[in-house]
């Protein structure tokens, strides 16, 4: 795993082009970002989203504006029910926490935690990889100014490159490496607003509250509070509408 911030590019040459990348694509801050920045690195991205039954499903309306805004060559939407496993406030009934601060690292997993979502998601961007030829998979994820989820650690991720370069075929045939990129992954929430608009996001197409209404992003949720405190950090003005 390569927590690069610029310049990630993978030991694997392409004569015929720009290598090909599969992006994690969310709709979210982080997601946008990791797009931006594997797009500013050269790579030919393919950006993958999922309809899994969440409730904060207008992220997926986001994601498709980042992609196009990015130029991604194509923008897969995978859909698949997560909410017939449950588990979590994003795909169950549960109710979405609201009005506590975050703490980062902290050892109580939230509510919000959905079971395995990264494993899933990694797993899924591992398939579609093998079949375009690409060896570098990019991943949001963030240690620092997230909600304590186990599958955003980077010890998580090293542990699914391992796994990932002994369950694929073009590995073990040894025509090259997967390498998962988690380039936020120890940035502060602020330090990756500010690397995206050094590389022109338009963070008014993202979305990133959890429990969403007609009248915009909650502003109560976990994922609101860090992006707000983020922005504010900054000095800089958060460009989305919030309902509060």
């Amino acid at each position: 795993m390569r927590d690069c911030k610029h310049g990630c590019s993978s030991d694997h040459g392409n004569s015929n082009g720009p290598q090909k990348a599969v992006v994690l694509l969310s709709g979210g801050v982080d997601s946008a970002t990791a797009l931006a920045i594997a797009t500013a690195d050269g790579y030919d991205c393919y950006a993958l989203s999922f309809d899994y039954g969440q409730r904060h499903i207008a992220e997926l309306q986001s994601a498709g504006m980042v992609s196009e805004y990015h130029g991604a060559s194509r923008h897969l939407v995978i859909k698949f029910d997560m909410r017939s496993i449950g588990g979590s406030a994003l795909t169950s009934d549960m109710e979405v926490p609201k009005d506590k601060a975050p703490v980062t690292g902290a050892p109580e997993i939230p509510a919000t935690y959905v079971p395995a979502r990264n494993t899933i998601f990694l797993s899924f961007a591992l398939a579609w990889a093998e079949v375009l030829g690409a060896w570098d998979i990019f991943i949001g994820a963030n240690a620092v100014d997230y909600s304590g989820y186990p599958d955003c650690r980077p010890e998580y991720l090293q542990s699914f490159q391992a796994m990932a370069n002994l369950a694929t075929k073009t590995a073990v045939e040894g025509k090259g490496s997967i390498v998962i990129h988690a380039p936020l992954i120890h940035m502060t929430k602020a330090q990756i607003i500010k690397t995206g608009l050094e590389l022109g996001v338009d963070y008014s197409l993202t979305s990133s509250c959890y429990d969403p209404t007609h009248a915009g992003a909650c502003g109560r949720c976990d994922s609101c509070v860090i992006r707000q405190r983020g922005f504010e950090q900054l000095g800089v003005k958060d460009p989305i509408k919030y309902a509060t």
